[in-house]
């Protein structure tokens, strides 16, 4: 399982929650990587470089998308 930090959401330092990022993106501290959250039954994702900046996806929408990932429908934007 990949590494998690506790954090606020967005502009709400008094809303911790638990990010999480892939083990596939190392353990080095000062790699970027995309993080993720599960609040409130919906899904938080962010740039470790940017974790101001966050976009909400419906859970339904998300593992939508990551089945399509699993199925290779993506495969030719990262080779």
């Amino acid at each position: 399982m990949g590494e998690r930090i506790s954090d606020h959401v967005g502009d709400r330092p008094d809303r911790r929650v638990t990010w999480q990022k892939s083990s596939f993106s190392g353990s080095d501290e000062s790699q970027n990587c995309v993080e993720m959250a599960g609040v409130d039954g919906v899904i938080k994702l962010r740039e470790s470089e940017d974790p101001d900046r966050v976009i909400t996806i419906p859970v339904e929408r998300l593992r939508a998308f990551i089945l399509g990932v699993k199925a290779g429908e993506f495969d030719h934007l990262v080779h």
